[in-house]
């Protein structure tokens, strides 16, 4: 195989309780992506359709992520990269994860598989560093790995995926305003009360318990961050109108999805899922905030080749 294509899910990160180790994949909004080998031991990223981003290899994401790649493989020849970016950078549904787990997945296929899950991650962690200042992984993971993931540890990477109730639905709105996930750490505390982490703690058991056990009243008691959200949510307009309205719609739960500025509501069944985006959008057209809306089951494959 000399080319593939594939699409790049956008992925949920921290859902709430899990600040940067706990993600999930979407499957009904994600990046389109080309990539072939070449004879030459370089990376060019040849064609990006649909966002003004850099072509240069070092100031783009995918193409960092697959220099990470190319030094580990032992191959002699190279790649070029064709981006369709649907994902807008700065939405927070993990823009830059997309384009760098996308990028060394195919990779890796075009190869024959030599790396594992958990390299492809690490690889794609170098794109993140790049967009963000920080190697995370609660992106990249659950777009490699498909549906849930758990960061265990990063030192040394430990990534744990994590069973996917089937009739759990995301409803995700992203206000078009941008936010930089570097800039939306910088705001963060570095120190908090043992009371605060606590709740956290007991908070992310009993989802990642709730996801075990399709315990949907359990997942939904378990949604709730108590360190990060306070925070970061003065920068969304109508981040409480949000929430509160998609509550009373059904929804188990919900929050801020990676940096924001977009907002997520989990919920049982595409039924639900569908009225939680009807209480997003009345919302947002009350207050006149242009928006995009996306519901999509949680994806359990993660980046997949396209025919």
């Amino acid at each position: 195989m000399e080319e593939i294509k594939v699409f790049c899910p956008a992925t949920i990160a921290n859902v709430s309780c899990g600040f940067d180790v706990l993600g999930l994949a979407l499957d009904s909004v994600g990046d389109e992506m080309v990539v072939r080998k070449t004879e030459e031991k370089v990376i060019r990223i040849t064609k990006i359709k649909g966002q003004d981003l850099p072509l240069e290899t070092n100031k783009n994401v995918s193409g960092v992520a697959g220099l990470a790649l190319l030094e580990k493989s032992g191959y002699n020849g190279g790649f070029e990269i064709e981006i369709d970016k649907r994902i807008k950078p700065g939405s927070g549904i993990g823009s830059s994860a997309a384009s760098s787990a996308g990028a060394v997945w195919a990779m890796n296929e075009l190869l024959g598989r030599p790396f594992s899950k958990l390299e492809l991650v690490q690889f794609a962690m170098q794109g993140e560093k790049l967009a963000s200042d920080v190697a995370h992984a609660d992106n990249v993971a659950p777009a490699i790995y498909g549906g849930f993931t758990l960061v265990r540890s990063y030192e040394p990477l430990d990534i744990v995926a994590i069973p996917t109730p089937d009739e759990l639905f995301a409803t995700v709105i992203h206000p078009q305003i941008e936010i930089k996930t570097s800039d939306s750490r910088k705001i963060l505390k570095t120190t908090l009360s043992l009371e605060k982490g606590i709740k956290q703690w007991g908070n992310l058991g009993g989802l990642i318990a709730g996801l075990f056990q399709s315990d949907y009243d359990l997942i939904g008691r378990s949604l709730q961050d108590h360190i990060v959200e306070p925070i970061r949510s003065i920068l969304i307009p109508a981040f409480d109108d949000i929430k509160t309205n998609a509550m009373a719609a059904g929804a188990l739960g919900g929050g801020i999805s990676g940096s924001g500025p977009s907002i997520f509501a989990l919920s049982k069944g595409e039924k639900i899922a569908q009225n939680v985006a009807k209480s997003m959008e009345a919302t947002y057209k009350t207050i006149g905030v242009p928006f995009d809306i996306h519901i999509s089951k949680v994806n359990v494959q993660g980046v997949k080749k396209l025919a």
